[in-house]
């Protein structure tokens, strides 16, 4: 079976607003409610929640980072052709 990881993320038009939002999450605050706050996508509803997803799914800048955290781990800035992204991988 292949691997399928479950992760949130931000999604900013503006490198400066991703950096305001890492400050944010430096502070302590919560992701979910930044992702409501900030992120431009439909996943803001669900607090930045993209469910599962396997390798090939999303652009590659997205999936290598994605892949590459461990469980809770929150993303420095990445940027793809959608933006800027901050991601926390859930499960």
């Amino acid at each position: 079976m292949a691997e399928k990881i479950r992760c949130a993320h931000i999604l900013v038009t503006k490198e400066s607003v991703a950096k305001e939002v890492l400050d944010k999450l430096a502070k302590g605050e919560s992701f979910g409610k930044l992702a409501e706050q900030y992120s431009i996508d439909g996943s803001r509803k669900q607090g930045g929640d993209l469910g599962y997803f396997g390798h090939g799914v999303m652009v590659k800048e997205f999936e290598k980072a994605a892949f590459d955290l461990q469980k809770g781990q929150t993303s420095g800035i990445v940027r793809t052709q959608f933006g800027y992204h901050i991601i926390k991988r859930l499960e």
